[in-house]
């Protein structure tokens, strides 16, 4: 049997499939965009052809993320917050605070035994998300995936002292009018992100082990910065992007196993398997 969980994030859609021993694959797409729909039918064949299997093939499908409700073929919809603990959990069963920085949002998560028992997010405002770094990497000229790299060469980080996105990037444009060097300008940047979603989590009682998700735990400078505004280490998966849609996969095992128990049908509804609308 397989299980999927498909993860409509802000800015990217991600899919995980397993199989009952836990082996999975996994697909990552993205900008996201407004056509939850499309991307949500895209990643999964891209999931399907390199698993060798077909739609029919997936038992149950937990869709999760902010266009949960766009997945055509999902039996059920849970929260990114719940399968997020779930997924994070699944790879650091000591986790007890989980804190994800993603395109447009930042969240901490308290976690006991791999349940969701608290939870704090950050306003609608860009600072302390990747959109932040994303802009000041346009004003920069550099690319976004390279700031991690560039912001460990610093020798002296320049203190930025705006939190708003907009008043940043003048900042920071103030800064190379002075002559300093790109490095401990990013280095700034990362600190000041840090320093706002370390406030985030200390909301919250920040037990060990910590575990840092999302697509800017990519970035190594983010990283280093965290360490540093919490005072000890943190936990980074492989892949931590994927935590949201494992977790949600994780879950339609779960339920699967659950409704089989009960004698109910699974998947709960038939596939819609209509190519035409389906997979265009």
């Amino acid at each position: 049997m397989h299980f999927a969980g498909v993860d409509i994030g802000s800015t990217m859609t991600k899919i995980v499939v397993i199989d009952t021993d836990g082996k999975l694959v996994s697909a990552i797409k993205g900008p996201t965009g407004p056509e939850h729909r499309r991307l949500a039918n895209e990643v999964m064949k891209t999931a399907l052809e390199q698993a060798r299997l077909q739609l029919d093939d997936i038992s149950y499908v937990v869709a999760t993320g902010y266009g949960r409700l766009n997945v055509p073929f999902a039996d059920r919809q849970i929260t990114e917050l719940t399968c997020h603990a779930r997924g994070v959990s699944s790879l650091f069963p000591n986790v007890r605070t989980a804190i994800d920085i993603g395109g447009q949002d930042a969240k901490c998560l308290k976690i006991n035994n791999g349940k969701l028992v608290d939870f704090v997010m950050n306003d609608k405002c860009a600072a302390g998300t990747g959109r932040f770094l994303e802009v000041v990497a346009a004003t920069l000229g550099i690319k976004l995936e390279d700031m991690g790299a560039i912001s460990l060469r610093s020798t002296r980080k320049v203190p930025i002292s705006n939190f708003c996105t907009i008043f940043a990037q003048q900042e920071v444009v103030s800064h190379l009018s002075e002559g300093k060097k790109v490095e401990d300008i990013i280095a700034g940047l990362h600190d000041a992100l840090a320093s706002r979603v370390a406030a985030l989590a200390l909301r919250l009682k920040v037990e060990p082990d910590v575990v840092l998700t999302g697509g800017v735990a990519k970035n190594a400078g983010i990283v280093e910065a965290m360490k540093e505004n919490l005072g000890g280490e943190l936990l980074v998966p492989e892949d931590p992007l994927l935590t949201g849609a494992m977790g949600a996969a994780l879950l339609a095992k779960e339920l699967s196993s659950a409704a089989i128990a009960k004698g109910e049908p699974v998947p709960v509804e038939p596939r819609r398997l209509d190519k035409t609308t389906f997979f265009k």
